[in-house]
């Protein structure tokens, strides 16, 4: 790049479904009108240049939309659409695809040599992340993950008393996150097959829980429920419990367990129920997402076309005091974020190039270096439930013991299913 020219960033973008529409294209659309800026990179412009889709439907829908509110972008569609994309002058790329097919997009905007921004679950297996981190260090890029809960005001605030010790030593914790019908039934319906929402939701709780009490994995159990999106002895979930163990220095453990569901009724009031109770050893941490907003009736529009209890902490469309239309919140703000470590890295006045991205890549809140302990928590899961599916229930695998990084015990069998070899 050269820093003698207006600094300017030119992304790419691997999938367009519902959460493009909920945080990447309010970003992308803010920054083409307003610019980025630090006193670290000044001014840089942010440019939303390519797309990668299966079909190229929703990206000509959004090319009609986005005109004179957003930078006009190429559109490359089919199975070579990633490649395709890759072969336009991108600085980074967002991966923003069903869970199952992040790895091999995001491989292959690291093997070209740019930034990439994965949305979570990052992968489903430490070897594919050993792989990620490895490319990226071999190509000198940033590998990050969207774990956009981590930027939830009430959740900072969480972590702020832990980093205080004003909250001292988590001993059990609880999450609940449970969707409406439309994920599964509607707006994922063609990847539904064989998945589950554990995978697709708890791996924010896994890593709210890793990175805001730190401490080590020791044991993951899970078990789950079937026949609404699926046959009843089928592979895929309506809904899941797994259980973490975690020990921390001082040898005491504590316990997390997490239930996801996408079988939540339609008209259930907020669409989406989110719940999390931490209690410590001189305190209790009791957050809920519908209880802490508003709640609103409108005839013929609530709860169907319109939640009677809105979010707007995460994602929200205002007018603001001096007339402005705006969407913001924390899933925006986390995006905007990577941006601009992509920008300090690539712009930024402070030391060398090597040295800024050695401090964006020690950032242990998104980057896939510090991803090991949740991606084998959701390994652990999708094996726990896999075996489950096959008539094998009540398995446990544990982490780091002497059979591997992650073993898999089945109940009565002495020998375990080794899934990763190495340390975790």
């Amino acid at each position: 790049m050269d820093n003698t020219t207006q600094p300017l960033l030119r992304a790419g973008m691997v999938g367009m479904g519902m959460i493009f529409d909920e945080t990447y294209r309010p970003f992308f659309e803010a920054a083409y009108k307003d610019g980025m800026f630090s006193r670290e990179t000044g001014d840089v412009e942010v440019l939303l240049a390519a797309v990668a889709t299966r079909t190229g439907k929703r990206a000509e829908i959004y090319r009609e939309k986005s005109k004179g509110i957003g930078h006009p972008f190429e559109s490359f569609a089919g199975e070579d659409s990633v490649d395709q994309m890759l072969k336009s002058d991108l600085d980074f790329a967002c991966v923003a695809t069903p869970d199952n097919r992040h790895f091999e997009a995001a491989m292959k905007i690291l093997e070209a040599g740019k930034h990439v921004l994965i949305e979570k679950p990052s992968v489903l297996s430490l070897d594919h992340l050993d792989q990620l981190t490895d490319m990226a260090r071999k190509k000198n890029v940033l590998a990050k993950i969207v774990y956009h809960k981590l930027a939830d005001p009430d959740h900072k605030k969480l972590r702020t008393l832990i980093v205080d010790d004003v909250l001292q030593h988590v001993n059990t914790g609880y999450c609940s996150l449970l969707e409406p019908k439309s994920i599964s039934g509607g707006q994922f319906a063609e990847w539904i097959t064989g998945r589950n929402p554990g995978t697709y939701v708890a791996c924010h709780y896994i890593k709210l829980i890793d990175f805001t009490f730190g401490g080590r994995l020791k044991t993951i159990t899970a078990t789950g429920q079937r026949g609404l999106v699926g046959p009843a002895d089928g592979p895929t979930w309506d809904s899941c419990q797994m259980r973490m163990i975690y020990e921390y220095e001082s040898g005491r453990e504590a316990a997390f367990d997490i239930h996801t569901s996408w079988v939540t009724p339609e008209n259930f009031p907020g669409y989406v129920e989110q719940e999390v109770q931490f209690r410590f050893d001189n305190g209790i941490w009791n957050g809920h997402a519908r209880k802490r907003g508003v709640e609103v009736t409108v005839e013929d529009l609530t709860p169907i076309k319109m939640p009677n209890s809105m979010n707007n902490h995460f994602n929200g469309t205002f007018i603001e005091p001096w007339g402005e239309r705006s969407q913001r919140g924390y899933g925006i703000d986390i995006i905007e974020q990577f941006a601009r470590e992509v920008a300090y890295v690539e712009f930024g006045s402070t030391g060398d190039r090597d040295s800024r991205l050695k401090q964006m890549t020690a950032l242990d809140y998104n980057d896939v270096s510090a991803d090991r302990q949740s991606v084998a928590a959701i390994a652990a899961l999708e094996a726990i439930l896999e075996h489950q599916a096959a008539g094998e229930p009540d398995c446990i695998v544990r982490v780091n013991d002497s059979n591997g990084g992650l073993a898999l015990y089945k109940p009565g069998v002495s020998e375990p299913v080794v899934l990763y070899n190495k340390q975790v």
